[in-house]
């Protein structure tokens, strides 16, 4: 990960015959496909299929590469995405939403606080990601969250919870999770367009997972004690607590030329826009 920080607790997962050893099916075990050093994770009619890790994890980076479905995609979701259990849970997610052929990807990212979600921003893409692996990030501090694609920040979701009452999640830790499955009641064209299932199976490859985060065990471990200490991690460090002006020139021009829906300025679904949107 020199590309983005350099760090030295690193938990990789570089081959398939690793993934059992941070990972474990949450359903459909029987649509997974070890290959190489790739995990495939396959959709057809009968059922999608999701995985999620088997440690929790508060703060951090984590990091995946990921070859999206190819072709006719049209209906179907992969996602990428931390989240916690229970029912008023926290979640970061990466959401590609397919389309049909020649049409490109679009990225639904969305951040969850205690249950409550709908902050949902979508972007293109600046490559074909179906055609090689592309790496996906969440890093996630106490000061803001970040969603990145190849090292270049796609979004940033930030901490104002002192300033403007929003909640921010920092007390539940998360699971890395991933999963392949049919959405084609919203996905593609706010669900114009359904799955052709004749084209099924459709596959996703994910590979190259980092885990560089506070790494729990919710039977054992204390969350303040072990994660919650300030300055205890590298990503408290003072150089962390802004992103710095290149990233933030890169968050630019990613916002100006692949933004193409905001939460944040949608007036017709918010009647008063969240307090997060008001500057």
């Amino acid at each position: 990960m020199s590309w983005l920080w350099s760090s030295c607790m690193v938990l990789r997962v570089a081959g398939c015959d690793g993934f059992d050893e941070l990972f474990q099916p949450n359903w459909a075990p029987d649509h997974f496909e070890c290959e190489g050093d790739r995990t495939k994770l396959t959709l057809d009619s009968s059922s999608g299929c999701g995985f999620g890790s088997r440690k929790t994890y508060l703060f951090g980076l984590t990091s995946v590469q990921i070859k999206l479905v190819q072709g006719d995609s049209a209906g179907t979701v992969t996602a990428f995405y931390m989240s916690s259990d229970g029912p008023n849970h926290d979640e970061l997610d990466f959401e590609f939403l397919g389309n049909q052929s020649g049409e490109p990807y679009l990225v639904q990212t969305n951040v969850y606080v205690n249950g409550t979600g709908d902050r949902e921003q979508r972007h293109s893409l600046w490559f074909d990601p179906t055609s090689d692996f592309h790496t996906y990030s969440l890093f996630w501090n106490r000061h803001y969250i970040m969603f990145l694609v190849d090292g270049t920040p796609m979004r940033v979701f930030r901490n104002v919870e002192e300033s403007h009452g929003v909640p921010y999640p920092k007390n539940q830790p998360m699971r890395v999770r991933g999963s392949v499955w049919n959405a084609d009641d919203w996905a593609t064209q706010g669900g114009r367009v359904k799955t052709n299932w004749s084209h099924s199976p459709f596959v996703s490859s994910f590979r190259s997972f980092d885990i560089d985060a506070c790494e729990l065990s919710p039977e054992m471990d204390d969350i303040v004690t072990k994660c919650g200490q300030l300055g205890q991690y590298w990503w408290d460090k003072p150089s962390f607590d802004e992103l710095g002006r290149h990233r933030s020139r890169q968050l630019k021009w990613v916002r100006k030329k692949h933004l193409v829906y905001d939460y944040c300025e949608d007036k017709l679904r918010f009647s008063e826009l969240p307090k997060e949107c008001v500057d």
